[in-house]
């Protein structure tokens, strides 16, 4: 949970930091944007085939070697004078984070008995989810504080008390002999399904979330000040999502999908149709907040059981998948913010959801056989 809470604030942290980091290093605040930009699509072309690369490595030697990989790149993160130097420190940290959330499913879900898998998905989507809530709010403040660089150093010591914990304690076992090493119910068709759904998902969700600040301020007419506080609404209520999401995982696992991804629809079109008045973009607002974390954490959770082969390569290419989904969301709604306003990307980003909700509705009872 602490590694997943690191990685997390690790991704997202320069989004918090922009005018710092560019001011230090003197070069625009576009070319920092490319640091968070860099980090997602590092992670969605390279989380499968890096997965496949380790299949035969045992499970701890793999999370070992990719804290080690955390707390190197984030110490070179903070010790950079350059912006090349940042740049390459933080594509080492999405290398590791695109095979850490590949490799540490199977790993985690594999100590516990099967019945209480989503729970346990559910406790690492939490400590993931609190990055938004907590670690880059309080990352962003504490550099510019103190400097850009001291978060990233304090993110460095983080991911050493997790890679001395996994290191010390975890057992050592192949990875087929893993417990949660191969679905419980493989099946291609509705892995197909979640893969789809996921990435739809990613794609309409990001395509509005981008550009939530100047949808708040230029349709809803909050101040500055105040949209602050409303991001910090959506993390929470991201968080929320999540913590209720995973306590229902196991019991309704295809049920979870659907709900989470029909509430983000509602609360894209939602803010586009009625975003104009403050009190129901509030509203909409906190449903999608609501939405955003339960539906990765509903397909990474569905992986586990659906994966046709290896959970890791399955878990692989949906978060590879999913990236993808957060690169292309992002450049959709600057297509669509080029010919329309901000409410235009909103919209499309509720359209994509309702398909997203229509295929994940189609994956119903998974068919496959079940496995022991």
């Amino acid at each position: 949970m602490l590694a997943a809470l690191t990685f997390n604030t690790a991704e997202n942290l320069p989004v918090g930091l922009l005018e710092v980091v560019s001011g230090d290093l003197r070069v625009s605040v576009q070319a920092v944007g490319l640091l968070v930009t860099g980090y997602g699509v590092t992670v969605a072309v390279s989380s499968l085939p890096l997965a496949h690369a380790v299949r035969a490595v045992p499970r701890r030697h793999v999370l070992t070697g990719l804290l080690a990989a955390l707390v190197v790149s984030s110490l070179a993160a903070a010790l950079a004078s350059s912006y090349g130097t940042l740049l390459g420190a933080r594509l080492v940290t999405a290398l590791a984070q695109a095979l850490f959330w590949a490799v540490m499913g199977p790993v985690a879900v594999g100590l516990f008995a099967a019945e209480v898998r989503g729970r346990v998905i559910g406790a690492l989507s939490v400590a993931g989810s609190l990055a938004l809530v907590l670690g880059v709010p309080a990352g962003s403040w504490l550099g510019r504080q103190s400097g850009w660089q001291v978060p990233f150093a304090l993110l460095a010591a983080a991911g050493t008390v997790s890679l001395v914990t996994v290191a010390v304690l975890l057992p050592t076992a192949r990875p087929e002999d893993e417990p949660a090493a191969r679905g419980t119910r493989p099946d291609v068709r509705r892995f197909v399904i979640v893969l789809v759904s996921g990435a739809l998902s990613a794609t309409g969700a990001f395509a509005g979330f981008t550009y939530v600040v100047k949808f708040l301020g230029d349709v809803s007419g909050f101040p500055p000040g105040t949209v602050g506080v409303l991001i910090m609404a959506f993390g929470v209520a991201c968080l929320g999502g999540v913590t209720l999401t995973g306590a229902l995982l196991d019991r309704f696992p295809h049920a979870a999908l659907c709900a989470a991804v029909a509430t983000q629809a509602v609360g894209m079109l939602g803010l586009y149709a009625t975003g104009t008045e403050p009190v129901t973009a509030v509203v909409f607002l906190v449903l999608m907040g609501g939405a955003l974390g339960p539906v990765f954490m509903a397909t990474q959770n569905a992986m586990l059981s659906c994966a046709p082969g290896r959970t890791d390569l399955a878990l692989a290419a949906n978060s590879g998948s999913y990236n993808a989904g957060i690169a292309a969301g992002a450049a959709l709604g600057g297509l669509v913010l080029s010919h329309a306003d901000v409410r235009g990307a909103f919209l499309a980003g509720g359209l994509l959801s309702v398909a997203a909700c229509a295929v994940a509705l189609l994956g119903g009872v998974p068919r496959g056989r079940t496995e022991a």
